[in-house]
């Protein structure tokens, strides 16, 4: 054992008969800024005891089946103002570590920031229950780092917290005397009467000062101002008033968050893509790389399937050719897609084979995602496409059968139900012998649910991705077409006539048939489209708010 790294198993609770509980901050909402310790925590957890607004950061870290308990609001009335009480956290905790549970208690931000922790920790202490803390990035450190804010300079100013919910007259005295930077905590609807505690203290009204809301998020949005100006800001930007006024908040006052220095160093709000909701029409797996390069230019993506994989509806003929796999049947095999290789691996694992089996065989594969399958099966293709990633660049360059090398002339050919002439014609041409073989078949998938037909059809995607001509053929069967103001990415020529035979205007044409160059492709779009609007003096926005009923900013 590394005697430098905390223990997670306390010697103590094989005494007291008590489980365990990690505190653990959650950060401002970036799931990113999770530390490694906190996702380590949370897949050895229990019991998952987390605030509202960080269940989902943290949810996707739990083992499946971890319990949690909801911290439900006790106080109506607080509901009301935007502030409601919850269940006592604390006996939920207790509850938890008194059965030998192992709990997490997740928080947002930092646990040592968070004065209900505190208490918890406490309580734990004085039972007896063994307990650690896992830090994490604090919402009022964090939330400014992402708005382009930095807090301090070389010459190292000083910087002071407040939460404006608490502070008292002694606190604004002592801020305003100060001309260091201040990072005040509050609500939306509060900044102004905040920005006048700090004037009425001594703070110059041309102060600086910016606001952020749902910082770190995708929903971020930041407005700059000063403190004698922030109120007609809102007022002028119908910002305020808003039923989402009581939404939390960050103000940073104080020359480092002026508003030519963010303009240089506005990291995040700038990103391509930021804040566009991407339709990806494929399943979540078949999506995950996608749509973490998407997340990486600022979208939020959101997957739905347009197909669906089932069996042959007979198997005996894919039976047979995975047998002739294992005798030597075969010289090559050749796959076409993600689902082929999915499709012969279960045949395997039902056989008890695994990729082994595959000795003596040359592989080929069209696809970065199809050979990036294989090598997670534990196959590295022989074979693939030096060019065009299809059926045609495949072609290009496969070796014509030469009895004198090639001791056996087969290819086994795994496929959908959809007819590949083109490949097996080619192969054919070269002078093999091919196993055409159905491996699965594809169906139109379900339609997704009300809401994401609705937002389809009426405007809230910013942008959908093809990637075939069967997913424009059945995401517009399955939930109807999208709306003109919805930006349509098409990942070929052939694509993109299907989009266009359906109604759809093609924006954004990949140059190269790949997925991640069709997001590049759309990252950029979204660039200039960003850069035309800022040198024409206009505000950034999105797509969807350009359709009628849109509101122009989404502060939420």
């Amino acid at each position: 054992m590394n005697p430098t790294r905390p223990t997670t198993s306390p010697v103590s609770s094989a005494f007291t008969g008590h489980g365990h509980v990690t505190f653990l901050g959650a950060g401002p909402g970036d799931p990113g800024l999770l530390t490694l310790r906190a996702v380590e925590a949370l897949a050895g957890a229990d019991v998952l005891i987390a605030e509202p607004e960080v269940l989902e950061v943290v949810r996707d870290h739990a083992r499946a089946g971890v319990s949690t308990p909801e911290l439900t609001v006790v106080d109506e009335a607080s509901t009301a103002a935007g502030v409601p009480v919850l269940r006592d956290a604390a006996n939920l905790v207790m509850e938890a570590a008194r059965g030998g549970r192992r709990v997490v208690r997740a928080v947002t931000g930092d646990p040592g920031l968070d004065g209900n922790a505190g208490a918890e920790m406490l309580a734990c202490a004085a039972e007896g229950i063994p307990f650690e803390v896992v830090p994490g990035v604090a919402t009022a450190v964090g939330v400014p780092a992402y708005a382009g804010v930095p807090l301090r300079d070389a010459q190292g100013t000083d910087v002071r917290f407040v939460d404006a919910r608490t502070a008292d007259e002694r606190c604004w005295t002592e801020v305003g005397a100060s001309d260091g930077t201040v990072v005040v905590s509050t609500s939306l609807d509060s900044v102004a009467a905040a920005a006048g505690e700090l004037v009425a203290a001594g703070r110059k009204p041309d102060t600086p000062l910016t606001v952020t809301i749902a910082g770190t998020t995708t929903r971020q949005r930041t407005w700059t101002a000063t403190l004698g100006t922030i109120a007609q800001v809102f007022k002028q930007g119908k910002i305020l008033p808003s039923p989402e006024g009581h939404r939390p908040v960050i103000a940073v006052v104080g020359e480092r968050s002026a508003p030519a220095q963010r303009d240089q160093l506005s990291w995040f709000e700038s990103k391509p893509l930021f804040g566009w909701r991407v339709l990806v029409p494929r399943t979540k797996e078949q999506a995950a790389s996608l749509s973490d390069q998407l997340r990486s230019y600022g979208a939020v993506p959101h997957e739905v399937p347009t197909i669906a994989v089932e069996p042959p509806r007979t198997p005996q003929q894919m039976e047979r050719a995975v047998k002739g796999l294992v005798t030597g049947r075969y010289e090559w095999i050749a796959f076409t897609s993600v689902n082929a290789v999915k499709a012969v691996r279960e045949k395997f694992e039902e056989y008890g084979l695994d990729a082994r089996a595959f000795a003596g065989i040359k592989v080929a594969a069209v696809g970065e995602q199809t050979a990036a399958a294989l090598v997670d099966f534990g196959v590295k293709p022989d074979l693939v496409p030096s060019g065009e990633q299809s059926a045609a660049g495949l072609l290009e360059d496969w070796p014509p059968y030469d009895p004198v090398f090639d001791p056996i002339d087969r290819v086994f050919l795994p496929r959908a139900d959809i007819a590949t002439e083109t490949l097996v014609a080619g192969l054919i041409e070269l002078g093999w012998e091919v196993d055409d073989v159905t491996a699965y078949r594809t169906v139109r998938a379900s339609p997704p649910p009300a809401d994401t037909r609705e937002a389809i059809k009426g405007g809230g995607f910013d942008a959908v991705l093809f990637t075939s001509s069967s997913t424009v053929r059945n995401l517009v069967g399955i939930a109807g077409k999208p709306h003109n103001v919805t930006v349509i990415a098409c990942i070929g020529p052939a694509t993109a006539k299907t989009a266009e035979e359906h109604g759809l205007r093609v924006d954004v044409l990949s140059p190269e048939p790949s997925v991640h160059k069709l997001a590049e492709a759309l990252a950029d779009f979204g660039l200039r489209r960003r850069e035309a609007a800022l040198e024409a003096g206009d505000p950034v926005t999105r797509p969807s708010e350009r359709r009628p009923g849109a509101r122009r900013r989404r502060t939420t």
